[in-house]
Formats: C-alpha cells, structure tokens, sequence
C-alpha cells in the first residue's frame, strides 16, 4: 500500500467523502431553493462566497504570496469550468437521481484526468490501468441507480450530464496545473474567483432577459444553511484533492475522488431514508476493489 502511506491515494479517497457530502448540501440547497437555473446559480455563490472569504482570511494570515502567470490563469479556468458545472449539477440532483446521466458525468470527470496525467506523466501501469476501469464500472453502477423520485430522463439532462462531466474533468486537470508550483490555498481562491465571476454573469444575464428561473429561486433560511454546509465540505474536499495531487500523479487522485457518488448515497440513505439499491451495493464493493488495485 505504498500510495496510501505517502497520502496520495487516501487524501483523494477523503475529498470525495467530502466532496459527496457537498454535492448533498448542494442538491437540498438548490430543491428548498426551488430547483432551478437561478436556485443553483444563488447556492453556488452563496458557497462559494463563504468558502473565498474564509480562504482569503486564511492565506492573508499565513503570509502565501499571491498566485501569477500560468498558476493564476489554471485556477481562473478551474473555477469558471466549476461553476458552469456544478450549476448543472445541482439542478439535475434537486430533481432526484440523474440515472444512466449521472454515471455519465461521473465516468467523464474521471476519465480526462487520467488521459492527460497517461500523457504528461507516462504509464499508471498495467494493475492501476485496470483499477481505473474497474472504478470506472463501479462508478456506473452507483450512479446509476434507480430512484423512484427522480423525473425521467429527457435529452436535456442527459446533456446536463455531459456538459458536467466535462466541466468535472476539466477542473480537476486545471486544478492540478494550477498548484503544482503553489500552496494548496491560493489556487483554490483563484478558482472562486473564476467561479464567483461566472455565476454571476450567468444569473446577471438571466435576470436581464428576465428568464423565469432566475426570479423564482427562494433564499430561505435552511438554503443559507445548506450552502454554508456546502461550503465547508466541498471546499475542505478540494484542498484535499490539491494535496493529493501534489503528493502523487492526477490520474490516481482524480480516479479515486470521482467515487464520490457513493458518499452522497450514503448520505442520503443515512438522513432521508433512501436505502441503496443492490445496484448501488455492488458498486461500492467493486469500488473497494479497485481502490486495493490501484493503491498497490
């Protein structure tokens, strides 16, 4: 177990229990929001909002010079591709499982990391190579899942899905570039940054044209809370993801952090009652088997 001794592998398995966790808060955000463009977009920024003041605070104390040149603009990109991604995402998780889609992002965020890390890095070997195909079927069969509240799927959630998974991948590739010569602080304030912008624009530009789902959403008490909670998981989730990056090669942390569906699941079973379907089980068995082959 050499990976998880030198942390890579562990501090990736630890962001996506967070990053569940956050996807979670996230979706019951956006639902007591009112399950639109606009309640994604307004959780989002609330999060995110909390998460760069919190973030700033503590990179101004500990002294961390300010990010510039290609670290600067990988972060900015991170975040931008983040917040168009999330948005889909929450919106497709306030409505109830995504199904097959939902596997489909999953598989997506994964797989471009570990084509990019297979073409900077060389070679994950021929054992990881198959644990990330293996993590790639467990991720499918956790993802997707049935589930009797969710709406059925139309060709606009499938490319919900695909815009992303895409988003996904994107960023946990740009996030790397962005602290590989850095902190783990400053890259993921730049990512706020890119991602506070965009939403921004995006809820700006529907307001303007005066689109229904930016004027419907509902900032209630609990969403406040729901995207506090958000906040705090998915921002500790990501420092993580950047540690592990830094301590190992992206494909293996990307790989293993985009199990994070099972953790949402679990979530869900243990505060809602949603018991996880024999689909779901098998999964998270097969997902431990090919956390043992990629770390070994």
């Amino acid at each position: 177990m050499e990976m998880l001794l030198h942390g890579n592998a562990l501090m990736a398995l630890a962001a996506a229990v967070l990053w569940g966790g956050g996807d979670f808060s996230g979706g019951m955000g956006v639902k007591h929001a009112g399950g639109s463009m606009g309640a994604a977009l307004r959780v989002i920024l609330l999060s995110h909002c909390a998460s760069f003041s919190v973030l700033v605070l503590i990179a101004w104390s500990r002294g961390d010079a300010f990010p510039h040149g290609a670290a600067l603009v990988w972060g900015l990109v991170a975040g931008a591709t983040a917040g168009i991604s999330l948005a889909c995402f929450y919106i497709a998780l306030s409505r109830g499982a995504m199904g097959a889609s939902a596997a489909l992002s999953g598989l997506l965020a994964a797989a471009i990391p570990a084509v990019f890390s297979a073409e900077a890095e060389g070679s994950p070997g021929m054992l990881r190579l198959v644990g990330f195909v293996v993590a790639g079927a467990a991720i499918w069969l956790i993802a997707a899942g049935e589930n009797a509240e969710a709406k059925p799927a139309d060709r606009g959630t499938f490319w919900l899905a695909v815009i992303g998974g895409v988003g996904f991948g994107i960023y946990f590739t740009a996030l790397k570039l962005a602290a590989a010569k850095t902190g783990v602080i400053w890259p993921l304030v730049t990512c706020r940054m890119g991602s506070l912008t965009v939403c921004s624009l995006m809820l700006a530009g529907m307001s303007f044209r005066g689109k229904a789902g930016a004027v419907q959403a509902r900032v209630t008490r609990p969403v406040v809370l729901w995207a506090l909670a958000t906040a705090l998981l998915d921002s500790s989730g990501n420092l993580l993801y950047i540690a592990a990056t830094r301590a190992g090669r992206l494909d293996v942390a990307a790989v293993l952090a985009s199990l994070y569906p099972a953790s949402t699941i679990l979530l869900a079973a243990w505060t809602l009652s949603e018991r996880p379907t024999r689909r779901q089980g098998l999964g998270m068995a097969v997902a431990a088997v090919a956390v043992v082959m990629i770390t070994i």
